[in-house]
């Protein structure tokens, strides 16, 4: 990872907290949002080995979450964060 990039879990919840977007910002924003943080995730569960497995479960938590989106997206609905 660069440097400044987060390089631990606690960096990364920080960076999620920190671009979490308003509640009622477009759901568009909210999958793109979701989809990042999967992303993220992932690459920490590759650098903070002690976190490793924890770091995935957030992973797999935004992955559903972007999962839930989608779908509403799909059907044409309002999701909730």
């Amino acid at each position: 990872m660069r440097r400044g990039e987060p390089k631990t879990l606690r960096d990364a919840h920080e960076v999620v907290m920190d671009r979490r977007p308003p509640n009622d910002a477009n759901p568009s924003v909210w999958l793109a949002f979701r989809l990042g943080n999967a992303r993220l995730y992932k690459a920490i569960a590759d650098v903070d080995r002690g976190h490793h497995h924890e770091a995935l479960y957030w992973a797999g938590y935004e992955e559903r979450k972007a999962g839930e989106i989608s779908a509403e997206l799909q059907a044409g609905g309002t999701p909730a964060d």
